[in-house]
């Protein structure tokens, strides 16, 4: 089974105990799916099925509505410069109700939210959007050399990608518009390059970490 069909009878299963009022709490679901990932992983695709299953796109298991939800949120929190996960797991362990994102508590729960990362929002966000996340001091992306040579889609003169590390965030306010740039270090140089509109018109050329 590949992982999306693993995930998809775990939620059918889930939601045959919902049917029957017996419904499965998120400690209980969590459980449920630990059991059946390490059966596999056990019995035969080892290291490469646990990498297909951590390649797998935690947000493509919501709906459209939950994913839309949920993206909204995580826009608000960065905005206010509060850490989204951090405000999900304060939530959790103080007992509030997280409003319109719930349901992550009540039907995906810890191990769902563990899954996230940066990268995994690129999919349903178009490139002239600005992106859920803000970058901070220490993130990982990777940015292209189309920033500072020219390049091709196809050829000799390829869009190739390099690792590197966020150094610094500077945002400048201009009227109610805001101008952000960076400053990173390239992880095989050692190289310092500051990018400017790093949301704007620069946006095509870098992306979070692909893990």
């Amino acid at each position: 089974m590949t992982p999306g069909e693993i995930e998809a009878a775990l939620q059918a299963a889930i939601a045959r105990c919902d049917a029957i009022n017996c419904p499965l709490n998120p400690q209980q679901q969590q459980i449920l799916r630990q059991v059946v990932l390490e059966s596999l992983y056990n019995e035969g695709g080892g290291n490469s099925n646990r990498q297909e299953w951590q390649e797998i796109n935690p947000l493509d298991e919501l709906t459209l509505e939950q994913r839309q939800s949920f993206l909204q949120f995580v826009r608000e929190k960065e905005q206010q410069n509060r850490p989204w996960k951090v405000q999900l797991m304060n939530d959790w362990l103080q007992e509030r109700d997280s409003g319109s994102v719930q349901f992550i508590r009540d039907r995906f729960g810890l191990s769902w939210l563990n899954r996230i990362e940066p990268s995994h929002f690129e999919k349903y966000v178009e490139i002239d959007d600005e992106p859920p996340m803000k970058l901070k001091v220490g993130d990982r992306i990777e940015v292209s050399n189309a920033l500072w040579e020219w390049v091709q889609d196809e050829g000799p003169c390829s869009r190739q990608w390099f690792v590197c590390t966020v150094l610094q965030v500077n945002e400048v306010c201009n009227g109610e518009d805001i101008m952000t740039s960076c400053i990173i270090r390239l992880i095989n140089t050692g190289m310092e390059y500051e990018i400017q509109g790093i949301y704007q018109w620069n946006r095509y050329y870098w992306r979070w970490l692909q893990r």
